[in-house]
């Protein structure tokens, strides 16, 4: 069995087309209707709405990326209750449009982050890049959060004074747009006083309250899901590490545990991220595609490499600290084990060739680089299948 390929799509506004995502080889597409606010049910009319486009171009929506968990949901807000009623009531209704596997990620306030979003590569080409002294200078020197001198180490806060000192107001500006006004797949973006209140709300909100927080979530709406016959998975911290004060909790194989181990229900899943995960070098990806099997109904399949302290940049798909090549082994064992073919999209491509003079382009969801990731896992799960069989 070999996993299904798909890439997403963020809807008839995406300057990547249906039409482009066929042309590289997909028959499945990952969607979402970034357009309802989060806590807000999604109707029938909207997913069918959402499903007749893609099928018209003679592909299926396969996977929804992301049903957004609510602030609400996630600080046990005033609000909670009636999110979830609505959470469960949008999966009554992705399951009778035959859509069964539904991402959605617990992080608090941002969803994946990054601090630049063009980092130039020796080729050329740009990737999204992540580095904690750009991260310590928004939070200490621009955000001025209380107590933000406290989370980073000595030399990263020396490091970040000089990046902030030598800043111009653009460079400023640029900077707190990457990290707090939003991305693709993120369904709200701030201002820095936005941001601020926003963080307030976790006052008191610790990495133990917010994984109760998560298993209380799971225990309300997966015995729901288990009936629909529907697949919740969780996306994985991005990057797996605390930011701005706020923890994480879905960042490692003992974080997994817990959530499994807690939840034990057949619809409580993961998505295998191995770029979210491989960025700490104490996750095993090919051990935790064995460890947790049955569970990984959806793969993001990318490559990240760390090139300062504390940074990393989106590597070339088969190119990075992840080993691909094990991972794809580990995911094919997988699959004929199960007699299953497991959802996979090229994750975070490059942004080259063509791609690089065009306007518009979602970051790390342009279809040049994109379409080379997919190319080169589809020929590395070839190459693993063939030996598999000699």
């Amino acid at each position: 069995m070999r996993m299904r390929q798909t890439m997403r799509w963020f809807g008839p506004s995406d300057p990547v087309s249906l039409r482009d995502i066929r042309q590289a080889g997909c028959s499945g597409v990952v969607s979402a209707l970034h357009a309802i606010p989060n806590g807000e049910v999604w109707p029938v009319e909207a997913i069918r709405e959402r499903q007749a486009l893609i099928e018209a171009a003679g592909m299926t929506w396969d996977v929804v990326e992301s049903l957004p968990v609510s602030e609400a949901i996630k600080t046990a807000g005033p609000e909670r209750d009636a999110h979830v009623a609505a959470y469960r009531e949008s999966l009554t209704n992705l399951a009778e449009c035959g859509i069964r596997v539904i991402t959605y990620n617990f992080m608090p306030v941002l969803d994946w982050t990054r601090t630049d979003l063009g980092w130039e590569l020796p080729t050329g080409a740009k990737a999204l890049r992540f580095e904690l002294d750009a991260v310590a200078a928004y939070d200490v020197h621009m955000l001025r959060r209380a107590g933000a001198e406290a989370a980073y180490d000595a030399a990263t806060l020396e490091r970040a004074a000089a990046r902030f000192a030598g800043m111009d107001e653009g460079e400023r500006t640029a900077l707190e747009r990457t990290i707090i006004a939003g991305l693709p797949g993120s369904e709200e973006g701030f201002t820095t006083a936005d941001f601020a209140q926003a963080l307030s709300a976790y006052a008191g909100i610790d990495a133990e309250r917010l994984a109760e927080h998560h298993l209380a979530f799971l225990r309300d709406v997966c015995p729901h899901a288990d009936a629909l016959g529907v697949q919740l998975v969780v996306h994985p911290d991005d990057p797996p590490m605390p930011l701005f004060g706020l923890p994480r909790v879905v960042s490692t194989a003992a974080d997994l545990d817990r959530l499994f181990a807690a939840v034990p229900n057949v619809s409580n899943g993961l998505c295998l991220c191995t770029g979210s995960l491989g960025v700490r070098p104490d996750n095993d990806l090919p051990a935790m595609v064995e460890r947790f099997g049955s569970r990984i109904g959806f793969l993001h399949l990318r490559n990240v490499a760390a090139d300062a302290p504390g940074a990393f940049h989106e590597a070339e798909h088969l190119d990075g600290q992840v080993d691909m090549v094990a991972v794809v082994q580990a995911v094919h064992r997988l699959s004929v084990a199960e007699g299953r073919s497991i959802p996979m999209r090229p994750d975070h491509g490059h942004q080259m060739l063509d791609d690089l003079g065009k306007s518009g382009s979602n970051p790390g969801y342009t279809a040049i680089g994109r379409l080379r990731g997919l190319a080169e896992l589809r020929g590395l799960e070839r190459g693993v299948e063939a030996l598999s069989k000699a």
